[in-house]
């Protein structure tokens, strides 16, 4: 194999590589006498097909393989030795397109290599931590909206009609045809209006009535209902009216404190406590984050990419005009040229995306198959119903399984750097860090 340069400019990189014909030959050879003992043949024994037949019957095909196998170890090869790491799939093409066997094959590899990361002292970074402590006001706040959330119900005034948000207590018999079904009788039920538990069309017909009111109420079943037997097919619900319900915010006590599990109302502030400092630190993070990445920012320069440049400058122009532009879900929309704001942005997003993937190279930062799976199982959370789905998607998709675990990683290399920065804390107000967490949003 002969490797000449072609091209050395910056980062951009240019050979010229020759696989000899000879070699080509032997690698075939070999990926014969290496199936030979398998091979089946009309007129020979298992494993006794002369070579010469062999090769005439198979070698057409291996040679495409070892063609392939040659170049890509060629090219590992020169990685290998040179050292370089292409910052993108390198462009390869054969160049003697009237090849014929016997011919040497002659390809033309190009790509930008990675620059060289300088060294950075991470021991003389110093970060600023912001600590909130759960007040007594915000604790009351958060048990105040909890309350909310456990709502109960109490009896409206006699004669009172019942609105959206109400609980009316009925009993219900609903019958298809003039035949009642399976399903379509209770007693007692409590069904709060407009909470849409029901047939479309069911509860809006319920709102207004009184207690002791009999109604029929008329529905028709979705197209797509779980029972075949009713789906599409018009209903009707005799009702009668037992009760009226307001909504009213739970109790503060030691009840509802059990509603959320746990012992009794001292408890469950000390949970609402813990739980609002981890939502504080969680904030405090991001800001000393974006304060890390801001002294990384000034402390390396080093030549990035073009090619990776106008990737980052492309997609943040595109991901920024659909924000703007929310109605236009597709991609049939004018071509969207990157401004010198987007340019400057994908810079930065270039360097420190380089610079993070050394600094964890080097530390042997590893994203674990625990964390990774986590990951995974809180995106699928937002697929209700379709999380296997989205499970599968994820094994067989490489570059949806690369978007989860790129920001793992980045956030493990940043724990790893603070480690290692001197830190100092800060207490300030809830107020304060709000100021400081939408700062970082209107950059």
């Amino acid at each position: 194999m002969q490797v000449t340069e072609t091209l050395n400019e910056g980062l951009k990189r240019g050979y010229k590589i020759v696989v000899p014909a000879a070699d080509l030959d032997a690698k075939v050879n070999e990926k014969l006498v290496e199936a030979q003992p398998e091979v089946e043949m009309k007129g020979f024994r298992k494993g006794k097909v002369p070579m010469a037949l062999l090769k005439k019957q198979f070698g057409q095909r291996l040679m495409g393989e070892a063609m392939q196998e040659a170049v890509d170890g060629a090219m590992n090869k020169h990685f290998e030795d040179s050292g370089d790491r292409p910052a993108l799939q390198p462009d390869v093409k054969m160049t003697n397109e009237d090849w014929k066997e016997g011919d040497d094959i002659e390809v033309d590899m190009s790509y930008e290599a990675l620059p060289a990361i300088p060294e950075v002292d991470l021991k003389g970074i110093k970060l600023e931590k912001l600590v909130v402590k759960a007040a007594e006001a915000d604790v009351d706040e958060a048990l105040a909206n909890l309350a909310e959330t456990a709502q109960d119900f109490k009896d409206r005034k006699k004669g009172s009609k019942a609105k959206d948000g109400d609980q009316v207590v009925i009993d219900f018999l609903g019958k298809v045809d003039g035949e009642a079904f399976e399903g379509g009788a209770a007693e007692d039920y409590p069904l709060t209006l407009g909470s849409g538990s029901f047939i479309p069309g069911f509860e809006e017909q319920l709102v207004g009535v009184k207690a002791g009111d009999e109604l029929d109420v008329k529905v028709t079943f979705p197209a797509e209902y779980g029972a075949e037997n009713l789906a599409g097919k018009d209903a009707v619900f005799t009702c009668t009216v037992k009760e009226v319900k307001e909504p009213v915010a739970a109790e503060i006590n030691d009840e509802l404190a059990t509603k959320f599990g746990a012992e009794d109302l001292a408890g469950l502030k000390g949970q609402i406590s813990e739980r609002l400092e981890a939502e504080f630190g969680g904030a405090a993070r991001a800001v000393m984050k974006r304060g890390l990445l801001d002294e990384l920012d000034k402390l390396v320069e080093f030549e990035l990419p073009p090619s990776l440049l106008d990737a980052e400058a492309n997609q943040i122009a595109h991901q920024l005009w659909h924000e703007e532009n929310p109605d236009v879900q597709g991609h049939d929309h004018p071509e969207i040229e990157p401004t010198e704001e987007h340019k400057t942005l994908a810079a930065r997003r270039v360097r420190l995306g380089l610079l993070l993937a050394e600094l964890g190279q080097k530390a042997n930062v590893e994203v674990s198959d625990a964390d990774f799976t986590q990951a995974v199982m809180n995106q699928a959370r937002q697929y209700p119903g379709q999380e296997r789905q989205f499970f599968e998607f994820v094994q067989q998709n490489p570059q949806m399984r690369q978007q989860i675990q790129a920001p793992l990683f980045e956030d493990k290399v940043v724990d790893y750097i603070i480690e290692l920065a001197e830190v100092s804390e800060k207490e300030v107000s809830k107020d304060d860090l709000q100021k400081a967490v939408e700062a970082l949003e209107e950059e």
